[in-house]
């Protein structure tokens, strides 16, 4: 019984990525989707509680196994700044990908008005951060890093990948630093910071 409930939730997801994709969020509705899967809302709603939700999942599944890529790379045996450049690399890349642009805008224009933007933080960049934060705690145990607070640590590092580039290309401009050594400076800035003397 469980494979066919995993089975309907994964018929559920890819009917409502192609309406969400073809009607966008706002445009895409319960019964758009029941009506793509051929059953009715109260299906939907046994396995998402609101559209929000929904969408949410959606984003996230869409978002993950690129995440997970990205994650892997935070290696504790390899040198650290070869694995936070490799690490913001990826990130750097992965920031300008149409899902998460279209997350992150999603995420902002219903976050005012609807529990959208909070479930979104909460699956995708809270979680992602946080495990970027038990890395860094791990290094600073080992006292690689100095000591610290490693979820401050973390948002640092997220701050210094995304500086010049996220907020341009969320507004539709080009990135105001080059993409291709962004991750080189940043972690130079983020290691001057946090590495331990030797």
């Amino acid at each position: 019984m469980r494979t066919k409930t995993d089975a309907k939730r994964q018929e559920i997801l890819a009917a409502a990525a192609e309406i969400f994709e073809e009607l966008g969020y706002q445009r895409a509705s319960m019964s758009a989707i029941s009506a793509r899967l051929g059953g009715s809302k109260a299906t939907l709603y046994g396995y998402f509680k609101s559209k929000e939700a929904l969408f949410a999942t959606v984003m996230t599944e869409a978002l993950e196994e690129k995440g997970g890529q990205m994650m892997s790379l935070l290696d504790e045996e390899g040198d650290v700044g070869t694995t936070l450049r490799g690490f913001g690399e990826r990130y750097v890349a992965f920031m300008r990908t149409p899902e998460l642009l279209s997350s992150i805008r999603i995420a902002i224009g219903e976050g005012v008005d609807s529990a959208l933007g909070a479930e979104l933080y909460e699956l995708g960049p809270r979680r992602a951060w946080d495990e970027v934060a038990d890395y860094l705690r791990r290094l600073m145990g080992r006292g690689i890093l100095i000591p610290g607070e490693p979820l401050r640590a973390a948002y640092h590092l997220k701050g210094l990948l995304e500086a010049g580039i996220l907020e341009p290309v969320l507004f539709g401009r080009d990135p105001m630093i080059d993409p291709a050594d962004a991750a080189d400076a940043a972690v130079d800035v983020f290691l001057k910071a946090y590495r331990a003397a030797a």
